[in-house]
């Protein structure tokens, strides 16, 4: 039972590759998705890992009071260790909440849907999360809902090779929960100005199909080709497509702790919830592969929510 719950908010700020481990179409290299809804999604085991190397990288944060590694007691030792137990952190899955896709008017928009920003909200209840607005109702096929007119054409919005008529009957729902995600999702700081106003102007509402067919085909898919030392050509077999979330993603999950169970300290569950997030929050994380090709960079935003 975890007595302190928060949301972690992951922001990409580069294309990120949470690999699949298999691949079934033409893409060698899909990230994950979720079964049911085939959303883009950042595993919890992925997360739980790039955190737990994010904190084992700070200065001071290696030792405990008494000697034993912190990082062991909040996240549970290696598996070759003689003294295991559970760790105290858990990481939920990072489900999609906005997609960015490109558009005629404002070069892009931050697309999202009712169902999308519906498992938003209930997560955020579930965590104690207060003051969220409601979710707006879902649209039908074919039409959308803006809240920045600049993005229209008459009254058609062009996304892709793909035009929308707006009804903007869910307008304002739609500007009250931009307006909380963008001050409460996104990163804090000057250099993130510009995101955060562009969120709030330009988050669009899209059908559930319409915006799944985004989440499924406009994706970054890049090639890659595998070099012969020898003869600084092609090796043969040697190319293959790599699947990214784009930058300007947004995704939610949920950060949760219980009090420290390794018998050698007395960190409680709020102290345990407190280090994690005083580790992670407003810093750039990598996650998933490809690292040394700039791959996984997001930022993080950690809400607090209610303890018990």
């Amino acid at each position: 039972m975890f007595q302190a719950h928060a949301a972690l908010f992951l922001y990409a700020t580069s294309p990120v590759h949470m690999g699949a481990g298999q691949a079934f179409g033409l893409i060698d290299n899909p990230i994950a998705r979720e079964r049911h809804c085939e959303h883009p999604v950042f595993p919890g085991s992925g997360l739980k890992g790039a955190i737990r190397h994010r904190f084992h990288t700070l200065p001071g944060w290696s030792e405990g009071a008494k000697g034993e590694k912190l990082l062991d007691r909040l996240f549970g030792p290696e598996s070759q260790s003689g003294t295991l137990h559970a760790g105290a952190v858990s990481l939920g899955d990072a489900q999609l909440v906005a997609f960015p896709v490109r558009c005629v008017k404002q070069g892009y928009v931050y697309a999202t849907s009712a169902h999308a920003l519906a498992r938003a909200v209930r997560l955020l209840a579930q965590l104690g999360i207060s003051g969220v607005p409601a979710a707006p109702a879902a649209l039908p096929p074919g039409t959308t809902c803006v809240a920045n007119g600049a993005l229209l054409d008459g009254d058609k919005l062009h996304l892709e090779a793909f035009e929308y008529a707006n009804n903007p009957a869910q307008a304002d729902k739609l500007t009250a929960i931009a307006a909380w995600l963008a001050a409460h999702a996104l990163p804090a700081g000057e250099a993130h100005a510009f995101f955060h106003d562009k969120f709030a102007r330009d988050l669009v509402l899209l059908s559930d199909e319409d915006f799944n067919w985004f989440t499924k085909n406009a994706t970054v898919v890049e090639p890659h080709v595998r070099i012969d030392n020898n003869t600084g050509s092609a090796s043969d077999g040697g190319l293959f497509y790599t699947e990214n979330l784009p930058p300007e993603s947004l995704m939610l999950g949920s950060l949760m702790a219980s009090r420290e169970r390794s018998g050698k300290g007395e960190t409680e569950a709020g102290a345990v919830l407190e280090h994690v997030k005083g580790a992670i929050d407003g810093q750039l994380l990598q996650v998933g592969g490809d690292a040394t090709t700039g791959r996984g960079l997001v930022a993080a935003r950690v809400i607090n929510g209610a303890s018990l």
